[in-house]
């Protein structure tokens, strides 16, 4: 299996869980569900942005296709509207994959990526989960 082969298994694999995780949703029964959005990030909107993250930080030679940027994208923005979806905001988001790295590594907190990329919740509200 080649660099480019490894990025590619996990690049499906982490599309076919976010398209499990959208078909098993249900929405909270009384939002704000912080612990559930936070699941979403750590095992979704992280193992996604990481890839990416990877590939350019590790592997130089590694070019995704247009189709792998586009699974990408929609399991990163996915998630990110199961995360938002979980304080009860519906959304409909365009973030890029690159956007997502850059804040990534300016935090260290997909917490904190998830909530500017989505501007849920908003600045300076308090949660109770």
């Amino acid at each position: 299996m080649t660099e480019t082969d490894s990025y590619h298994a996990r690049i499906e694999s982490i599309v076919e869980q976010y398209r499990t995780d959208r078909d098993e949703f249900d929405p909270p029964a009384d939002p704000p569900a912080p612990e559930r959005a936070m699941d979403y990030c750590r095992e979704g909107l992280g193992p996604a942005v990481m890839i990416y993250v990877d590939a350019r930080a590790s592997d130089w030679g590694v070019r995704f296709s247009e189709r792998e940027f586009d699974l990408l994208h929609e399991a990163m923005n996915g998630y990110l509207s199961l995360y938002t979806a979980c304080y009860g905001v519906e959304t409909d988001l365009d973030a890029t994959v690159r956007a997502a790295a850059e804040l990534l590594l300016d935090t260290h907190n997909v917490e904190d990526v998830a909530a500017m990329l989505t501007g849920v919740p908003e600045r300076g509200a308090t949660v109770d989960g």
